[in-house]
């Protein structure tokens, strides 16, 4: 088995183990794009998150991973089992990590329903596609702007509503579609069609890092893990074990985060102010702010938690560029934008506490209101 990377390892790209961290708590925020130029972790920080995501609980002997403590997610087979009234078995796997090949069609990402069959036989027969096999895990697209723009459309649809529907000549089958969607490309490769580049809920663009002493670390660690990857993993492995407990208790806290009016308000203020095209951003700050407040062990919201989720679901949607607005709020703000923006190249890392205080955030919502 390839050793993976610990993604507590990973040096700086805060923004972006953010953003993954963010969906892992809630893959219903509706998935990361990540774009930067090559070299700069994007893959390796896909493959590391899957490998410290917490096991899940699946009906044992379901193809498609069934949820057995969601009955309202179940596939078509599993309810079906379930109201012949049978007691459907329970394991505990490991969540999966699937790779998306640019080369696939709309057939193989869905699946297909054997129309053949059904008619011959009266049998219903439905070939699993790849999104069955991402259910509950992480569904991974290199250079997804390579890939063809309906079967991208299908993706997010799927990532959005958290099932998978086929039909076909009044047949039809249903299964969940609940994964975690990490998209990466380097934009010097072409770009995504506005159209779909608002459908990914959340966005990073990441660069190389510049500081000396940082690019020193990357190659330290990198030489020591290709030297001895198991004593390297066994190094990192409480940061991991303490991050993956996070995220696993995030989970169970998500759906009890509370948020007020003036949450609401603070939100709406911001997009408005910026301008930003439909309704999509404001929902996705609410989804990550809240995963956020719940990776944090809280179930209220504070001006924090919007503020970080606003800057990983704004960049993209902006009509003008978004680091100018970030100078131009930060300096109204008194504020240096690595401290209101992202975190500087000495900031703890995603699992660590924050010092930036919620006043500071606070000002910012007052100015973007104005």
């Amino acid at each position: 088995m390839r050793a993976v990377y610990p993604f507590t390892a990973i040096v700086g790209q805060e923004r972006m183990k953010r953003a993954l961290i963010l969906n892992a708590v809630n893959p219903r925020i509706g998935g990361v794009l990540i774009r930067g130029e090559r070299g700069t972790a994007k893959s390796t920080a896909a493959r590391a998150l899957a490998a410290l995501l917490p096991n899940v609980r699946v009906v044992e002997d379901c193809r498609f991973a069934c949820n057995p403590d969601r009955p309202d997610t179940l596939c078509t087979e599993c309810r079906e089992r379930k109201e012949r009234g049978e007691e459907l078995p329970v394991a505990i796997r490991r969540t999966p990590f699937v790779d998306l090949p640019v080369s696939a069609t709309e057939d193989r990402v869905v699946g297909t329903l054997d129309i053949e069959s059904a008619i011959q036989r009266g049998e219903r027969r439905f070939d699993a596609g790849i999104l069955a096999s991402a259910n509950r895990g992480l569904l991974y697209i290199d250079e997804v702007n390579l890939l063809d723009d309906h079967v991208v459309d299908v993706l997010l649809d799927s990532a959005a509503m958290g099932m998978n529907i086929v039909e076909r000549e009044g047949i039809s089958f249903t299964h969940p579609a609940r994964f975690i969607l990490v998209g990466t490309m380097n934009p010097e490769e072409g770009e995504l069609r506005p159209q779909l580049l608002d459908r990914f809920a959340l966005s990073v663009d990441i660069h190389g890092i510049r500081t000396t002493r940082e690019r020193v670390q990357i190659m330290e660690r990198n030489l020591v893990f290709e030297q001895d990857a198991e004593l390297f993993r066994q190094e990192w492995l409480v940061r991991e074990e303490e991050l993956s407990r996070r995220i696993d208790l995030g989970r169970t806290l998500v759906d009890q985060v509370n948020h007020t009016d003036r949450n609401l308000l603070a939100i709406a203020s911001l997009t408005a102010s910026l301008n930003v095209d439909g309704h999509r951003s404001d929902l996705v700050i609410l989804k990550a702010a809240r995963a956020h407040a719940a990776l944090e062990g809280r179930d209220h919201l504070i001006e924090m938690d919007i503020a970080l989720a606003a800057e990983l679901a704004l960049p993209h949607r902006m009509k003008v560029g978004f680091s100018r607005q970030q100078e131009y709020y930060s300096a109204r703000a008194g504020l240096t934008a690595p401290n209101l923006w992202g975190a500087s190249p000495t900031s703890p890392g995603p699992f660590e506490k924050r010092s930036i205080q919620p006043d500071r955030v606070v000002g910012m919502h007052r100015l973007t209101a104005t």
